[in-house]
């Protein structure tokens, strides 16, 4: 039974360092520089070991970009310690974290966008991870904001969006971080305004 544990524990690694390459290719050199040997160079492993567990590289492909989904959803995923408020306040500081303002991270999501916009079935996987990113932003702000109604929710979360992705963005080109606070500042703006009034 100790041994199963250890296998597997193994293989979550092993398949995990694998995506892990497949990323880091995918951001260094877009879809053109992964190929099935060369992320077996990267993850350090046997091409057979990439083969055994990714049929082909659009299967590679399409389990990174789930990689990248689980990701987003993290980023709003809501804090039981904390408050309502606070847990969105938290969720739009999150897309600022270090982490994500690197050229690493950043690069790897221009080439997932532009993968998404050259092929239908990244673009089904894009779209669907970012209606999931979507609904949990707008879950956030329906329970900081209970008045509101779904779809305002949703709209506010469309809003924040545009401002994180530019956010981003630009973040590639140098943005200071006064710039970072502001853009921050706008999205808590946007969550937290009062709910409009019909008429």
């Amino acid at each position: 039974m100790g041994t199963n544990t250890v296998n597997s524990g193994e293989q979550l690694d092993r398949q995990s360092r694998i995506l892990e390459a497949a990323l880091d290719l995918l951001s260094r050199h877009g879809i053109a520089g992964v190929s099935m040997r060369s992320v077996a160079r990267e993850a350090g492993v046997a091409l057979g070991l990439v083969n055994y567990y990714y049929d082909d590289k659009t299967s590679l492909i399409r389990a990174a970009l789930h990689r990248v989904d689980e990701h987003d959803l993290l980023l709003v995923t809501p804090d039981p310690e904390l408050s309502p408020d606070e847990q969105l306040r938290t969720a739009l500081r999150r897309v600022a974290g270090a982490d994500l303002l690197t050229t690493k991270y950043l690069s790897l999501r221009l080439h997932l966008w532009a993968l998404a916009r050259a092929d239908e079935g990244y673009a089904e996987i894009n779209a669907a991870a970012f209606d999931r990113y979507i609904d949990g932003l707008a879950a956030l702000v329906s329970n900081a904001m209970p008045t509101l109604s779904w779809d305002e929710c949703r709209d506010r979360a469309s809003d924040i969006v545009v401002i994180q992705n530019g956010m981003w963005l630009t973040s590639l080109l140098g943005v200071d971080s006064e710039s970072i606070e502001r853009s921050i500042a706008r999205t808590e703006e946007i969550a937290f305004a009062p709910a409009r009034t019909g008429g």
